[in-house]
Formats: structure tokens, C-alpha cells, sequence
């Protein structure tokens, strides 16, 4: 290409006295543009036209007594051919500002300037669309197009290249730290943020998890939920023994009692997809009497949150008593007994509230409060579970109370009820026919 060109006097784009070339824009359309230009601005600013335009070139047109290089493309391609020698015009201190054409006008300015060899627009369309956003459906056409054009446009790629897997784990421990830390209220969007996320990071979906949580991530996850159980505890401990606050007071406790809940409740998630829940459980049994405590001082006192706040304290208890119902948490006889025994008037006497709450909810058009009908199943089968893997005599102690109480519609013992009359009535015979197969071998042994 020739040397550069004296930029204060430049010619001017489409100028037709001063033109010597006509750059002939044709399509398999039949569309046919003319662009009155300067020979000494396209050579300096393309190879392609510098070699069109030399004295090497085998042929030579001339049109409207000016030379002229015919160039085919595709009809969606003849803008982008129009702005990039439109491009070639413009100083090179002000490209960057003539560059704020969009994204996708950009890539095929870029997809033409590279074909035609201009690396000065090259180096500005790159610049320009490495540093702006991008929305989605820019970044797919980006993720097609850019590969095609060579080493030299791979900065572009730079944001959405694989990340060093330390770099992962380290932002993974700093949103795991932060999600439960228990900041501010005002702060928490941006904890709602960095949960979501932590969850998507460990997520496997279309594509694998961000993150594989070897020991050492488990441990760090373990550790933050740990610290999230104590400072919970002492919530629980100061909403007991602050009866006499003020209204002010009160409420701040309250919302204070509710965040804690919502961040279990989603630590709940992340332990369960960790095979972590197990040391989850045991806290949360050994708070469960204080808790629930702590809950019925809040419907006392009246509070707008307590219905939040037992619908989350629900909530987490289905995510507790799933795993001891079903073998994933092992626990003593004693304890799961007790487990039954404190959270099953719980239950019973919540959903009633949720379900009426809900309905008026919906009554009004809100989607501020609606509760799953998945979470009764889930707590009714849990219950059914843990009920029947205890001593009989427990059963029977549990479904008279079950069968004599108001709320016996819910959660409903039925399965329960019908295993135990089955197994009461059948075990005298089978464990006499078990024991006189004993008694044989004892008598055989001899």
C-alpha cells in the first residue's frame, strides 16, 4: 500500500469532480451502487484496492472516464462495504467515535475489512467490540462470526474464554463467604444475587458445573453454614428473651429472625446438591425447640412476619425431615421420635395459615406470598416415613394422638395407620413362626 495520506486536506467520501475511481458495488440481485472515491485514500487504507489499483493489475476499467474496480458481495453485505470505505475517510484519531455503529453494523464492517485487508478499520472494529456490552443474541453472531476471521480478532473471544479453574474457586469461596454472612438489609439484592448464582455455578444442566466441589470446597461451604447456624442461634436466643422491646425494636428482630431463614433455606439447597445436609440436620434438631418457640412468640406478639416466617421455618423443615424420613440422615430411636413429636403440632397448625393466607393472596392478584402444594407432600410423606421406621408402640402412641386431634385431615396419617393394624395384627403369628424355626436350630445344635 502506498503511504499514508495527508489528513488535512483530505478529499471527501462520494465527492464526484474530485474523484478518479468508482468502486462498483454489484450483487447476484442486479444491484449495482456507485462510489465516487480517490485512489489515493483506497491504497492507503486497503491492500485489496492498492493491488486493484496498481500497475500490475492485468486489467484495467475505466467508467465515467475514471478507473474502475468492480467488487461482488452479498446483498446484505453491500452496507458494510458502503461504511467501511465511508470508514476510510474519517482521521485516524476520530475513528474510534465513527465506530458507535452497534455491534452487529460492526461485525460486518469488520467481516469486510478483513476480506479486503484494511487493518487500520480492522484494529478499530476489534477495539469497538471488545470493549462495549454485549446482549445475548450480539454474542451468539460474535461466537459465529469471529473465529472465521483469524488470530487477529480473537481479542474479541477474550471474555468468554475458559477461566482458570483457581480463579473459579476463588470467586466460588468469596460469593460463599458473602451469601452468608448475614449482611445489611440494604445489601440484600446483591445477596439474592451471589445465592442464585452459587447455585448455578454447582448446577449441572445443558452444560457441566462451573465448579467440581472437591474436600476442600465442601469444607469451606461446610464451615459458612456452620457460622450461619450460630448467628442464627443467637437470633432465636435474643427474640426469646426480648419480650418487653419496643414495636420498633421488635420488627428489626423479626426481620433480622426472617433473613436468617431465607439464607438457610437456600443453604439448604446448596448442602443437599454437597451431600452435606447431615450435620445441617443435627443443628437444626438441637435449635428446633428454642425455634419454634421463638415462632410462637412472634404470632403473639402479632407480627406482620410471622406468616413468612412460618411458611420458611416449613420450609426448611421439610428439607430436615425428607432425609431422616427416608434413611439419608441416620438418628438415634429417641431423637427422631422427638423430631415427630415437636414439629408434627407444627405442621398441622401452620397450614391452615399458609393455605389461608395464600388464598387471599390470590383473591387479590399477588404473586407476593404463594406456597407449593409439593412442601405438604413432601412434609406428609416425611412424616409417614419417620412414623413407621419407629418402635410399634411409639406408632400407636403417635396415630391415637393423631386420630383424636381436630386436624386430623393433615397432615393424614392414613398409610401409617393402615401398616401399623397390618403389621399389629400379622406379627404375634410371624414372630412365632420365627421363633419356633429357633427353637429347632437351637435343638438341631444340640
Amino acid at each position: 500500500m502506498e503511504s499514508a495520506i495527508d489528513e488535512t486536506r483530505a478529499p471527501i467520501f462520494g465527492d464526484r469532480p474530485s474523484s478518479d475511481v468508482v468502486v462498483r458495488l454489484r450483487t447476484q440481485e442486479g444491484r449495482d451502487d456507485w462510489l465516487y472515491c480517490h485512489s489515493e485514500i483506497l491504497r492507503a487504507k486497503s491492500k485489496y484496492f492498492d493491488d486493484r489499483l496498481s500497475e500490475n493489475w492485468p486489467t484495467v476499467q475505466i467508467l465515467d472516464s475514471r478507473h474502475c474496480v468492480e467488487v461482488y458481495c452479498q446483498e446484505s453485505d453491500v452496507d458494510c462495504h458502503v461504511n467501511l470505505i465511508r470508514l476510510f475517510y474519517v482521521k485516524k484519531s476520530d475513528l474510534s467515535d465513527d465506530m458507535r455503529l452497534g455491534i452487529r453494523n460492526a461485525l460486518g464492517i469488520l467481516r469486510v475489512a478483513v476480506e479486503l485487508s484494511c487493518p487500520l478499520i480492522v484494529f478499530a472494529c476489534i477495539s469497538y467490540i471488545e470493549a462495549v456490552p454485549w446482549e445475548e443474541s450480539e454474542e451468539e453472531e460474535i461466537l459465529k462470526s469471529i473465529p472465521r476471521m483469524g488470530p487477529q480478532a480473537e481479542p474479541i473471544l477474550a471474555r468468554l474464554q475458559p477461566v482458570n479453574p483457581i480463579a473459579v474457586r476463588r470467586v466460588f469461596v468469596s460469593a460463599i463467604r458473602f451469601a452468608t454472612s448475614s449482611p445489611p438489609l440494604p445489601m440484600k439484592d446483591i445477596k439474592s444475587t451471589a445465592q442464585e448464582q452459587l447455585e448455578y455455578m454447582l448446577t449441572e444442566d445443558d452444560d457441566a458445573p462451573i465448579l467440581t466441589a472437591d474436600d476442600e470446597i465442601r469444607a469451606e461451604v461446610k464451615d459458612c453454614v456452620q457460622k450461619l447456624l450460630f448467628r442464627f442461634s443467637h437470633v432465636i436466643e435474643a427474640s426469646i428473651s426480648d419480650m418487653e422491646s419496643s414495636a420498633t425494636s421488635k420488627g428489626g428482630k423479626m426481620q433480622l429472625f426472617l433473613s436468617h431463614l431465607l439464607d438457610l433455606a437456600w443453604a439448604c439447597q446448596i448442602l443437599i446438591k454437597l451431600d452435606l445436609i447431615k450435620d445441617f440436620v443435627i443443628k437444626w434438631m438441637e435449635l428446633s425447640e428454642q425455634m419454634l418457640h421463638a415462632v410462637k412468640q412472634t404470632s403473639l406478639q402479632s407480627a406482620p412476619e410471622y406468616t413468612e416466617i412460618s411458611f420458611k421455618v416449613a420450609e426448611i423443615a421439610s428439607k430436615v425431615l425428607e432425609p431422616i424420613g427416608y434413611g439419608t440422615v441416620i438418628l438415634p430411636t429417641a431423637q427422631r421420635l422427638h423430631m415427630v413429636k415437636l414439629w408434627l403440632p407444627f405442621i398441622r397448625i401452620t397450614k391452615p395459615l399458609l393455605d389461608s393466607s395464600s388464598a387471599c393472596v390470590e383473591e387479590e392478584n399477588s404473586e407476593a406470598f404463594h406456597v407449593d402444594d409439593e412442601l405438604w407432600q413432601t412434609l406428609e410423606s416425611a412424616f409417614v416415613s419417620i412414623i413407621l421406621a419407629l418402635p410399634s408402640e411409639y406408632q400407636a402412641e403417635i396415630l391415637t394422638e393423631w386420630l383424636a386431634n381436630e386436624h386430623v385431615h393433615y397432615p393424614d396419617l392414613t398409610e401409617a395407620f393402615e401398616v401399623w393394624c397390618y403389621r399389629t395384627k400379622v406379627t404375634r403369628r410371624k414372630l412365632t413362626a420365627v421363633g419356633e424355626i429357633n427353637s429347632n436350630i437351637s435343638i438341631r445344635d444340640l
